[in-house]
């Protein structure tokens, strides 16, 4: 067998991915007491340690018995000794840590050190992880404001980013620095250290230590009952019993400060054991008015509670937080599948906090057929001033209006009347301010965003998509630059238009879900003319299916039509069709507003199409 030499390094990839720690990078003070945990270690690896350059960035020593012992470093991992790890090796540790609990984890009295087992079968150590503890004290100046707010705060973020050293010192700032009575709840000795004396990293901190893993939501209560805190501070909430004592604890007035794994806060929403730390997810069913004004099933997912926790922060890097200051907001947003609106707090490396915004956004508005558009709200019709009033709107005096007011409330009721048909002034030459973008059409145009309500989204999909149109269906009224309605719908529901006012919005009315109706709805709204909609009809636009008997009947009709209907004004008998083949063709010939009857007994009963 070969053995490779000592320095030889092992796949990065198996090592932890903690970044490098350094005072000067983020003005902190570490305190690792790494003498402490060296001592424990048999001889000879004790001494291949410390002469090793990286000694003080070291992060664990891995011990398994039969293997080489190694050391793992920020940069990778490194063999120490070609000497294979002996049962007395590992004895030699056992017999100088504490007492490994039903965790399966030790420690060094007065010490942040953790040394965990791994035992076979029948319970005897047979591998150890010892793991270097550092209290890194200036930590939390990223969040500080936030901790002085008095808020409950959620640490996320994958293992071995530093969300227990931050737990630590938020429980000292809050302790010493504002004078709080600061409660830890210490399962596994790791916030405060081995033994019965806290470590000095806590400050005044007191720490309650738990007898059993399974049992630290019972204590998390006890502390609340027994010892009045201000602040309770726990690591690790990982079931559904400590989700509930901390709601519980919440609603008792005390600030929470806690920590779980997840790295985003879309992690915990996802996951059932701990989503109520967020408020909880239910199914809830809408009704007719509200799905159609959301454009959404009527059975959504929705927050059940207020969230336990008032903030959330990601560490997803050591140096790099993302921060939701209102975690209700958040998960709201998430559900909805919008973008929340969050803070990145990124420390440089003058050790100076920079933070920035992340607006909110729609996740998902895309053209049929087309890339997704971005920047959406910063272009289109209302913002380059194409959405302008009728040219015949009479303005009706009403002292208690503005004359703008007055405009746009003639414009909305014009929209509704059923005798109304609405055209734009002609757009002119629009010019952007220098370094602004505007989402466009496929000829060059400007987008059209429309909210539509109480109408069929297939059949405005395929009219966009066949046509070609410059429109976005949107699902937020905020970012529409219009809104398009089953007439029948608006008439029976003021709240829309009470909305569409409030916003601005000019509603256009659709008299039934047909095609045709749609496609001249979205041709006045676009101001196009009627020809040239009519020209680029095709059977594409009225086929269901696509399949060859629909565009065969389809192109059946539209040839009679532009032959010898329009040209010659004639009326035309088609083939048999089936009902529903014959209701696309009906379609086709109202698109062309013409009418159309059928006659014959099936299986013969045909279209026939008169002039208009």
């Amino acid at each position: 067998m070969v053995i490779p030499n000592d320095a030889q390094s092992i796949d990065a990839a198996i090592a932890p991915q903690a970044p490098e720690i350094t005072p000067e990078e983020a003005n902190t003070t570490v305190n690792d007491d790494l003498h402490q945990l060296l001592a424990i270690l048999p001889p000879q690896i004790a001494a291949l340690i410390q002469q090793h350059e990286q000694s003080s960035k070291l992060i664990e020593v891995i011990l398994d018995l039969g293997r080489r012992p190694e050391a793992r470093f920020p940069a990778g991992a490194e063999y120490l000794s070609k000497t294979f790890v002996s049962q007395a090796d590992l004895d030699y540790c056992i017999e100088r840590v504490g007492y490994f609990g039903g965790d399966n984890r030790a420690g060094i009295e007065q010490t942040l050190h953790r040394i965990s087992a791994i035992r076979n079968r029948s319970g005897k150590i047979i591998g150890l992880t010892c793991r270097v503890g550092r209290a890194v004290f200036g930590t939390i100046k990223m969040i500080q404001d936030l901790v002085e707010r008095g808020q409950s705060i959620l640490m996320l973020g994958r293992p071995g980013v530093g969300k227990t050293t931050a737990l630590r010192e938020i429980a000292r700032v809050l302790a010493d620095d504002l004078h709080k009575r600061v409660v830890i709840i210490d399962t596994s000795n790791e916030i405060a250290g081995d033994g019965d004396i806290p470590h000095p990293a806590i400050g005044r901190a007191r720490r309650m230590q738990v007898a059993q893993p399974e049992f630290q939501h019972q204590v998390m209560i006890e502390a609340v009952e027994n010892h009045m805190p201000e602040v309770i501070v726990i690591d690790e909430i990982g079931t559904e019993l400590e989700a509930t004592a901390a709601r519980t604890i919440a609603e008792r007035g005390v600030q929470l400060v806690g920590t779980a794994h997840g790295n985003q806060l879309e992690n915990l929403i996802k996951n059932p054991t701990l989503s109520d730390l967020v408020g909880g997810i239910q199914s809830v069913t809408l009704g007719d008015d509200e799905a159609r004004r959301r454009g959404s099933q009527k059975s959504v997912l929705e927050r059940k509670a207020p969230p336990t926790f008032d903030i959330a922060v990601e560490m997803q890097e050591r140096q790099r937080w993302v921060i939701h200051e209102n975690v209700a907001e958040t998960v709201d947003a998430v559900l909805r599948d919008r973008r929340p609106n969050t803070q990145v707090r990124i420390v440089n490396n003058e050790g100076k906090v920079t933070i920035t915004h992340e607006l909110p956004q729609e996740k998902g508005l895309t053209m049929p057929g087309r890339a997704p558009l971005h920047g959406l709200r910063s272009g289109g019709w209302r913002a380059s001033g194409r959405m302008v009033p009728p040219k015949s709107i009479t303005l009706q005096t009403r002292p208690t209006l503005s004359p703008d007011e007055q405009a746009f409330e003639t414009m909305l009721n014009d929209s509704l009347d059923t005798s109304a048909m609405v055209h734009s002034e002609p757009a002119g030459v629009v010019e952007l301010l220098p370094g602004t973008e505007s989402a466009m059409g496929p000829n060059g145009e400007d987008i059209l965003r429309v909210y539509p309500y109480g109408i069929s989204k297939h059949q405005l999909d395929q009219v966009i998509r066949t046509l070609n149109l410059a429109v976005i269906l949107t699902k937020d009224l905020d970012s529409a630059d219009a809104v398009i309605a089953l007439r029948s719908h608006v008439k029976h529901h003021s709240k829309l238009r009470q909305v569409a006012k409030a916003r601005h919005l000019p509603i256009h009315t659709v008299k039934s879900n047909s095609l045709p109706q749609i496609v001249r709805t979205l041709q006045r709204m676009l101001d196009l003319d009627e020809g040239s909609i009519q020209a680029t009809a095709t059977p594409n636009l009225f086929s269901q299916s696509g399949s060859s008997d629909e565009l065969e009947a389809l192109e059946e009709a539209r040839l009679a039509v532009e032959q010898i209907v329009i040209p010659k004004g004639q009326p035309v008998e088609l083939l048999p069709r089936s009902a529903r083949i014959r209701k696309m063709q009906h379609e086709l010939a109202e698109h062309y507003r013409l009418k159309s009857c059928s006659f014959g007994d099936e299986p013969n009963r045909r279209l026939r199409i008169y002039p208009a």
